[in-house]
């Protein structure tokens, strides 16, 4: 194997938390009394929390952030996380993927703790050697490209560089700027327009196996 760690997004790529993320940001929205300034859609899912719901706060009421904030995380870690699905297909990629001398991850900007109970709702505990988020370090990070860079120094050593698989046009930057090959996983948040090779292109999650099999390079960064 080429690849000696392979690091997942979460939302978009393995789970498709649309419904229940958008079902806790309109509760915390409806709690508040407050309209959202924007429709709520799968474009939203993807950017940190605070990001997300900052964005669908009108201006004149910027302040009640940590209000909705506190009230999507009662919702989601309370149920809301549960109704999130695995997409077809990425149960039996893991199983494949077991099978292999590769080591598994997930690195997410969804918070550590609902991370850590979506991963044990899905019966997932020992699929992964290892969960990230933002907040899994202290202080937290700023973004998922801060977050890889410290993937990438902590797993590589001196081998091969990590290989991040996510959905999203924030997920192929963070890689790379952290010099980690990148797969993009089409089925997700991503739309059409990912600008990515098209030997990085994932249709189905079954394409992985044997993308293994000639991964592509890391893409050249200006430093």
């Amino acid at each position: 194997m080429k690849v000696r760690d392979l690091v997942f997004d979460l939302d978009g790529t393995l789970i498709d938390s649309a419904p229940s993320i958008l079902a806790s940001i309109q509760g915390a929205f409806d709690e508040a009394g407050i309209t959202p300034a924007a429709p709520l859609t799968p474009a939203l899912i993807g950017p940190p929390l605070a990001q997300t719901l900052r964005a669908l706060l009108p201006d004149a009421q910027a302040h009640a952030l940590p209000g909705l904030v506190e009230g999507f995380k009662r919702h989601y870690d309370t149920s809301g996380y549960q109704q999130a699905h695995v997409y077809p297909g990425v149960q039996d990629m893991l199983q494949a993927l077991g099978g292999l001398p590769v080591r598994l991850h997930i690195a997410t900007n969804k918070r550590i703790a609902p991370t850590r109970l979506i991963v044990e709702h899905l019966g997932w505990n020992t699929r992964f050697a290892g969960v990230y988020a933002l907040d899994f370090y202290s202080p937290a990070l700023a973004h998922k490209a801060a977050m890889l860079q410290r993937l990438r120094q902590a797993l590589a050593g001196t081998g091969p560089a990590p290989l991040y698989v996510g959905d999203r046009a924030e997920d192929a930057e963070a890689a790379q700027t952290s010099g980690m090959p990148f797969l993009w996983a089409a089925w997700g948040y991503g739309g059409d327009l990912l600008a990515v090779p098209p030997a990085s292109v994932l249709r189905t999650p079954s394409q992985l196996m044997s993308a293994l099999q000639d991964p592509p390079r890391p893409q050249e960064h200006d430093r």
